[in-house]
């Protein structure tokens, strides 16, 4: 009877293990899907918050541009080498100086290639590091060493090792790390065409002004020309009794005060000259400006650019970079949120290792270990709760600068618009007024020669007609300075065919 008793039971115990199997399998799946998400959901709370660029409230068009549309894009887009709009060939050349000459232009581009080797640097901890060594040591134990069974012995050491680690990045601290450091690097990268942009401006206004100052030397050696002239009329009068000796007086006195004049405008030439040599990378004395040629040639004035505020945010250089030092910083938040969770290391290492050289090489001298550690932080005081609010804060700050940056941009175009207009204005009506200027003076010297008027008219109107020459070729000088601020306020230039539909987002580098 017992027999049939374990025969009848051993079915049902097979069985029954095999119902416990195929009900185990669904419950060590759902423990493996419950790991996985749980897994997930402590990687999402690690990583940096979702990205988007602070947002700024831009007006639709710029106030002071005019009431015409703008049209980016179109003809009046501003070409990449947009000095070439002002005419002038000996400009083209200096300002092609500035790209393999400027030394500011070389530092810009040396702390872009660091930041490019730092963000390669932060990539490597994606992938294991492996490391090689031997080694070899002589040693020998007290032989007053109880219990140690090399006491009073001298042993060798071979040793040739080789060993490798990897860190998953199962929170996101490398990720975030790497994202990081792309950012700084994009940002970099906007930071060369920020300092290309600003060079070139500014060696523009400073050509600009030596040629404007070339000018008005001529201007001043013309009118000391007649002032010799008027002063030897003057003398002759005197001689002839027609004119006073106060007379003679003041006739030199206004020629020797407008050679002053030209003394003073040549030192003011020659530092902008000065300037223009450092920013095309050439020690000032070996740099030479051959003077204009005369008074009359003058530079173009391309017509005022149109563009849309929304414009910057794509063009401005220096608002890109700002951009991008956001996206930095939020990334730094998921590198500091990750420093809440255990990092995983996997090592492996292995070897040969022998106390004699003869047996180094054979299969007993090998050695191996391989294993997993986990490690995390219990208490630290708050450290990383500080380190996350101060990466939250630093964030904040980058978004100021960011918004700065583009409220700062829209202000100078702004300006830019309103002084070209402005000055546009200004020189129509000097204009005006140097000619109104010059016909004076020629009616009073003439009446001066018939004697209807005494020499003090005459001095009067040399000083007006000098004077308002003078500020003619300063609102012309005005006008290119503007000219150029404003290009270099809407971001540089910018290839005609541009669709603003499809240009490149925000921080994208060019």
């Amino acid at each position: 009877m017992a027999a049939p008793d374990i025969m009848l039971m051993t079915p049902m115990k097979e069985s029954h293990e095999k119902r416990a199997g195929w009900q185990g399998q669904p419950a060590r799946a759902a423990v493996r899907m419950l790991a996985a998400g749980l897994l997930a959901l402590i990687a999402g709370c690690a990583a940096a918050p979702p990205y988007r660029p602070p947002a700024i409230d831009l007006p639709a068009a710029y106030k002071e541009a005019g009431a015409s549309p703008a049209h980016p894009g179109g003809p009046d887009a501003i070409a990449p080498d947009w000095w070439r709009g002002y005419g002038d060939d000996t400009l083209d050349s200096l300002e092609g100086r500035i790209e393999v000459s400027s030394q500011a232009l070389r530092k810009a581009v040396a702390l872009l290639q660091d930041a490019r080797a730092q963000a390669r640097a932060a990539r490597s901890a994606y992938f294991p590091t492996v490391t090689a060594g031997t080694a070899f040591s002589r040693s020998r134990v007290s032989e007053n060493v109880v219990g140690r069974s090399l006491a009073g012995k001298t042993t060798n050491d071979y040793l040739l090792g080789l060993g490798a680690s990897w860190e998953p990045d199962l929170f996101g601290r490398i990720g975030g790390t790497v994202d990081a450091a792309e950012a700084r690097a994009q940002a970099s990268a906007e930071d060369v065409a920020a300092v290309r942009l600003g060079l070139q401006a500014e060696l523009a206004v400073d050509y600009f002004g030596v040629r404007s100052l070339d000018r008005e030397a001529a201007l001043l050696q013309q009118t000391i020309d007649a002032y010799t002239s008027v002063l030897d009329l003057v003398t002759n009068r005197y001689r002839g009794g027609i004119a006073t000796e106060g007379d003679v007086a003041q006739a030199r006195a206004q020629l020797e005060s407008t050679r002053a004049q030209l003394s003073d405008l040549r030192l003011n030439r020659t530092q902008l000259e000065h300037a223009m040599a450092t920013l095309v990378g050439e020690p000032a004395s070996r740099f030479t400006l051959a003077r204009a040629a005369g008074a009359g040639s003058q530079e173009l004035l391309p017509a005022v650019p149109a563009a849309l505020p929304s414009q910057l945010l794509e063009r401005r250089p220096d608002i890109a970079a700002a951009e991008r030092r956001v996206a930095a910083a939020n990334a730094q938040i998921g590198v500091a949120r990750a420093a809440f969770f255990p990092s995983l290391m996997l090592t492996l290492g292995g070897g040969l290792e022998s106390s004699s050289l003869a047996s180094w090489l054979t299969a007993p001298s090998r050695f191996w270990a391989i294993g997993p550690a986990l490690a995390g932080t219990l208490l630290d005081g708050g450290r990383r709760q500080a380190g996350e609010d101060s990466a939250r804060a630093q964030f904040d700050a980058s978004a100021a600068d960011y918004r700065a940056a583009v409220l700062r941009a829209v202000q100078e175009v702004e300006d830019g618009y309103a002084a070209t207009q402005a000055l546009h204005d200004e020189a129509s009506s000097q204009q005006i007024a140097s000619q109104a200027s010059a016909r004076a003076l020629a009616i009073g010297l003439d009446r001066y020669r018939k004697g209807a008027v005494a020499y003090l008219d005459v001095n009067i109107l040399q000083a007006a007609s000098l004077s308002s020459d003078r500020a003619l070729e300063n609102v012309h000088r005005r006008q290119l300075a503007a000219s150029v601020g404003l290009v270099r306020a809407l971001g540089g230039g910018w290839e005609g065919a541009v669709d603003i539909g499809q240009a490149a987002s925000p921080g994208v580098p060019r």
